[in-house]
């Protein structure tokens, strides 16, 4: 598989848009559970954790975008 069809399955027909979407309510979600009492009290913000809260399920709804439209591409060959 060459990069731009990777990139075009995995990207194109509005997955980023989702992606970052998922990613973004997610992730506020996750950081909220995780690093409330932290964000609530002004402590020390764990950067690399808050980070990691938003792009796992960006990279997750990516993979989901990726391998569906992988599969139907392949059962209509």
């Amino acid at each position: 598989m060459r990069r731009a069809e990777f990139v075009g399955l995995a990207l194109g027909g509005g997955a980023l848009r989702r992606s970052l979407i998922t990613g973004a309510i997610v992730g506020s979600i996750l950081s909220g559970i995780n690093q409330g009492d932290i964000i609530a009290t002004g402590g020390p913000m764990p950067w690399v954790k808050i980070v990691l809260n938003y792009i796992v399920p960006f990279c997750v709804a990516t993979y989901g975008a990726f391998s569906s439209r992988l599969a139907a591409r392949d059962s209509q060959a």
